[in-house]
């Protein structure tokens, strides 16, 4: 999600859930090809499983972002044709390009010629005029022709005239069943649901009729919802622990970065859903909220704060 789940969040997040796939926010093949490809790819050995999304729509460009990608040692490189900001729009990129399933085919299959690891598609179910189930299900015949094995699919259209994006993550309804219906005209693909879902017990659901569930919003509002992943979905032994604890946990590597010149405000803010709804979360939100922007804020201003919730 794009500025949110930058690489400090990720390994905040990884505290969590040791194997959880994580994500990056979506980075542009035009970024990668122009900037700072070395920064935008950066990542902590610890955030493994990780996948690197991508953003655009020109095949080539794409396959030299996949190469970069990999070549930073990520897992797996994820298209996102599914966001519907202006930005991407403007670009040519993004949901849009759901109305180009041939050119989403050439791109990932370009992609895949260039690299070894999973080359994957993030998508909606479907954009403004093309919204039916065949428009969705003719999309992803056609980009899995080309080679993708899997799709993540969230549940909503895209409304990419008059809507927000703020506003395409909540107005336009839920309909999982659309998601389920690809999986049944597809069942050798992987297909992954996304959208509106807030628990594990939902999860679990769902995934009687999908191969696996990606959380977003709610993993970021409340990230402790992944401390029972591991044992609910990998069958893996985990102990119970305190929110606290994973955030002490998290401390070493807030230390490692404040030594490399890294403000504090930028791991501080991916903490402050960590104690929602419990005793105290309230005043732990407002401390690090009003602490952790001057230019000398450290370990402490989190000491403090973890005071709140004792």
């Amino acid at each position: 999600m794009m500025d949110w789940t930058d690489r400090h969040d990720r390994v905040f997040l990884r505290q969590f859930s040791r194997q959880a796939l994580l994500y990056t926010e979506m980075v542009t093949s035009g970024a990668l090809k122009h900037g700072d490809a070395s920064y935008l790819l950066q990542h902590d050995s610890c955030e493994h499983p990780v996948a690197l999304q991508l953003g655009g729509s020109d095949p080539a460009e794409l396959a030299e972002a996949a190469q970069l990608g990999q070549n930073a040692g990520f897992d797996e490189i994820n298209l996102n044709v599914g966001c519907p900001s202006d930005r991407v729009q403007s670009g040519a990129f993004g949901a849009c390009l759901m109305a180009k399933p041939e050119l989403v085919a050439r791109c990932v299959s370009s992609m895949q010629a260039e690299v070894d690891c999973p080359v994957t598609v993030k998508s909606r179910i479907g954009i403004d005029n093309r919204e039916s189930l065949s428009d969705l299900l003719q999309f992803v015949e056609a980009v899995a022709e080309a080679g993708c094995k899997v799709f993540i699919i969230h549940a909503r259209i895209a409304v990419l005239s008059g809507l927000s994006p703020k506003e395409n993550r909540e107005i336009p309804p839920l309909r999982y069943e659309r998601v389920f219906a690809v999986k049944e005209a597809f069942p050798e693909l992987t297909i992954i649901i996304n959208g509106g879902i807030t628990s594990l017990a939902q999860a679990q659901h769902l995934m009687k009729k999908v191969d696996g569930v990606m959380l977003g919003r709610e993993a970021y509002q409340n990230p402790f919802i992944l401390h029972r992943v591991d044992s609910l979905f990998y069958n893996e032994e985990t102990q119970l622990r305190e929110r606290r604890d994973y955030l002490i946990d998290y401390l070493p590597y807030i230390k490692q970065e404040l030594a490399k010149g890294t403000p504090l405000k930028h791991m501080s803010r991916h903490l402050l859903g960590l104690f929602r709804g419990q005793p105290g979360g309230k005043q732990f939100r407002r401390h690090l909220s009003e602490n952790s922007h001057s230019a000398n804020a450290g370990l402490d201003v989190i000491k403090e704060a973890l005071g709140f919730v004792d």
